[in-house]
């Protein structure tokens, strides 16, 4: 039986090149329990949900990871974050994609931009590319030439089911100097990464819903010695709480927020993420803006 709702990664024993696997699948399908998204939309945030747990998993950091994709297309937004725990969210707006199936025709004319922020937001780093090519692997393929950080190839699947996908990463360094007779010398390491990246180019949307992690490698890699390790569990997290969404009312100001609560007797803000529905009466508003606690925590 097939790996669920985790990340696991994997070494190459002879070679700097490490790489994950990724399984998403009833975490999956609490992020679009709510939402009906056509065909191509969904399939775009599935691949998206995928990349940013392989994304994530590969800096160390205490934070949040974005993914979002950003255009004048028939979904000008869609949006995906990872926290450093594996707790994954996202949402896409849209309208009639109509006949676009290809990701850069339901972006449109756009970017991708990849944002870590750490959990206390003392430190941010974003990079920003053109929305380029068919799938999203393509767009984040020109990401990580263009960002200089280290060569990366990945693979991505998803449909109604769930989300997978593939990471490969080369890192600094020569083969290892315990590599025996089918060793070679250090030139072999681009060999080697030229030979991962075509076997992975091979790997199949059925073989990533089917098959174990085990015997995907041992499909892909059977010439190669690879170090499996332990999967870590993925799931779906909301960030959304009542203080942040009293916090977002205060920006929002006072004027705005009694307007609407003098209009419809109560102010109800809904999460975009996860569709829970926040409340807030007269005497929540009033405290809001006397800069008391709402539900019992302060929101500054």
């Amino acid at each position: 039986m097939r790996d669920r709702d985790g990340l696991r990664r994997f070494l190459f024993e002879r070679y700097p090149i490490r790489g994950q696997l990724v399984r998403v699948d009833s975490a999956w399908r609490a992020l679009i329990e709510h939402h009906d998204y056509p065909a191509p939309v969904r399939g775009a945030l599935g691949e998206a949900v995928a990349a940013t747990l392989l994304l994530a998993d590969t800096v160390k950091f205490d934070g949040v990871l974005s993914l979002q994709l950003q255009g004048d297309g028939p979904m000008p937004l869609l949006l995906t974050q990872c926290t450093s725990g594996l707790g994954v969210r996202g949402l896409a707006r849209c309208g009639d994609v109509g006949e676009a199936h290809r990701l850069d025709a339901l972006v449109g004319d756009g970017n991708l931009t990849v944002t870590l922020e750490s959990e206390d937001r003392s430190r941010r780093y974003q990079g920003v590319v053109p929305i380029d090519g068919a799938r999203l692997a393509d767009s984040l393929q020109r990401y990580f030439e263009n960002s200089e950080q280290l060569p990366t190839r990945l693979w991505l699947f998803a449909d109604a089911r769930g989300a997978s996908g593939m990471l490969l990463q080369k890192l600094p360094g020569s083969p290892s100097a315990d590599r025996g007779e089918a060793g070679g010398e250090a030139g072999d390491l681009e060999d080697t990464w030229r030979r991962a990246q075509l076997l992975g180019d091979t790997l199949t949307h059925e073989e990533m819903r089917s098959l174990a992690d085990r015997e995907i490698l041992r499909r892909l890699f059977h010439e190669d010695d690879l170090r499996l390790f332990d999967a870590a569990p993925v799931y779906f997290r909301c960030r959304c709480s009542r203080e942040r969404v009293g916090n977002m009312l205060h920006a929002l100001g006072e004027e705005e927020t009694r307007g609407v609560l003098a209009e419809r007797g109560e102010v109800e803000v809904r999460c975009d993420f996860c569709n829970r529905a926040y409340r807030f009466d007269a005497v929540d508003v009033a405290e809001i803006f006397r800069g008391t606690s709402v539900g019992g925590a302060s929101v500054h």
